[in-house]
């Protein structure tokens, strides 16, 4: 990477799938002094080109079989299985005058709102010693940081949370088994065979694990694990219940947070006692629920969440109304609805945005309406969630039409454009979608019908 002219304070992209080599670069960029953006090996051009000119990065690694070309964009591009190996080949075995002492990689994350435009969550450098003892007392690693331990990644690496606590793993001393994509009984079968200790899931792992037969489910020995960490969407109850009594017992642990910050825990035993709940505030952190003019409200009144992060400020790249929209004094929000019970605990009940959380992934609305506009047929569109009993929700497209035009031929030109998981499962034709004066959809009262008599919108 210096030879290719890697700098400390550059950036370099990373888009693979979950293999050794994401980590071989990433620590490699680290050593390097530079800084890793990692983007989804299945983005296509327009996702990449975005990603890459607002880090600005220098150098990406890319799969050889990548779905987008990067020779316009003006950085040096390295293939695996080519480009990768023969620079490793080339390079000398001497050490770098001038590196950095070894640390754990930096990444630079992207999250988004209703704009569509991911923007990158910037906050103060954090000194390596100081970064890994703030690592080990992390709320959700708490039993899991001595070395010798087996984490199974079994998300992908351009997501923040398979990342980093692969990441953390590494830091750890821990062994990392690697799942190149979600398979229920492959990861079972590794669970035993590997005697992982520890994994990172989103709900939809859960269904996957519960649809396999129950006699299949019990072939294998899952003693090993001490903690399944889950996250990234709301979990339905039962099954949660059910996924509590396939694993060992009291090793489910749910946490809510987001790129920007952590937010609560929740173990086994309070969960039970409170199902539904994703947890107290962490350690550190200070939770509170307002209405909109910013007035505190009390228990069992429902608001928006707002934290004040344990590990303080930050800000997104580059978007400073962004910033200002997300920040009241110290208590910043990424706009979720909910409640503190009068035990302190907190339950999720809807969205204030508009974005969706399909399978633990997130969609934003205004990316995929922007995709859907530069087909000839769309003379409107809004794209909202709905219920989905594996993913949580699925991404549905309400549409205007020009002229005549299929369902399906708008599902495939998203597909052409996008990344798959993005794309509406479902397009509906309409005469016209309902707008208020000023011109804005009335995107809840489309999404209403869909999640009448459900308890939370999300």
């Amino acid at each position: 990477m210096r030879n290719a002219g890697i700098v400390p304070g550059d950036r370099v992209a990373l888009a693979m799938r979950n293999r050794p080599e994401f980590f071989e670069a990433a620590a490699g960029a680290a050593r390097a002094g530079a800084e890793v953006v990692s983007i989804g090996w299945r983005f296509k051009s327009d996702e990449v080109r975005y990603l890459v000119e607002d880090s600005k990065a220098k150098l990406i690694v890319a799969e050889s079989t990548a779905r987008f070309t990067t020779k316009a964009l003006g950085i040096i591009d390295w293939h695996l299985g080519g480009d990768y190996e023969d620079s490793l080949e080339e390079a000398p075995r001497t050490p770098i005058e001038d590196a950095p002492l070894p640390a754990p990689p930096r990444f630079r994350f992207y999250t988004s709102g209703t704009t569509g435009q991911p923007k990158a969550v910037e906050r103060p450098v954090t000194p390596t010693g100081d970064y890994i003892e703030r690592t080990k007392s992390f709320p959700p690693l708490d039993g899991l940081t001595k070395p010798g331990l087996v984490h199974l990644a079994c998300g992908p690496m351009y997501h923040t949370a398979p990342c980093a606590f692969a990441n953390y793993a590494l830091l750890f001393g821990h062994t990392v088994v690697l799942m190149d994509h979600f398979e229920a009984e492959e990861a079972l079968s590794l669970i035993e065979s590997e005697r992982v200790t520890w994994t990172h899931m989103v709900p939809i792992n859960f269904i996957r694990i519960l649809n396999i037969d129950e006699d299949v489910r019990k072939k294998y020995d899952l003693k090993s694990l001490k903690k399944v960490l889950h996250a990234a969407a709301p979990c339905p109850v039962d099954v949660k219940k059910q996924i509590m009594k396939v694993f060992p017992r009291n090793v489910v642990w749910e946490y809510y947070g987001m790129t920007e910050a952590f937010a609560t825990i929740i173990s086994p035993s309070e969960w039970q006692k409170k199902p539904g709940s994703v947890g107290k505030a962490a350690p550190g952190v200070t939770m509170k629920i307002l209405d909109e003019k910013g007035k505190e409200l009390p228990p069992g009144e429902t608001g928006v969440v707002y934290l004040i992060p344990s590990g303080g400020k930050f800000a997104y790249a580059g978007a400073p109304e962004k910033t200002k929209e997300s920040w009241r004094g110290d208590l910043f929000t990424v706009g979720d609805m909910g409640y503190l019970d009068e035990d302190g605990y907190l339950f999720l009940t809807d969205r204030r945005q508009d974005m969706i959380i399909t399978g633990g992934a997130n969609v934003y609305p205004a990316e995929v309406e922007a995709t859907l506009y530069k087909h000839p047929a769309v003379a409107d569109v809004a794209v909202i969630g709905v219920p989905d009993d594996e993913w949580g929700e699925a991404v549905k497209a309400i549409v205007e039409t020009r002229k005549p035009v299929k369902a399906e031929e708008l599902i495939d030109f998203c597909r052409e454009n996008l990344a798959h998981f993005k794309c509406p499962k479902t397009v509906e034709l309409v005469d016209k979608l309902p707008r208020d004066e000023n011109g804005k959809v009335r995107k809840r009262d489309l999404r209403d019908p869909y999640w009448a008599g459900r308890p939370a919108r999300i």
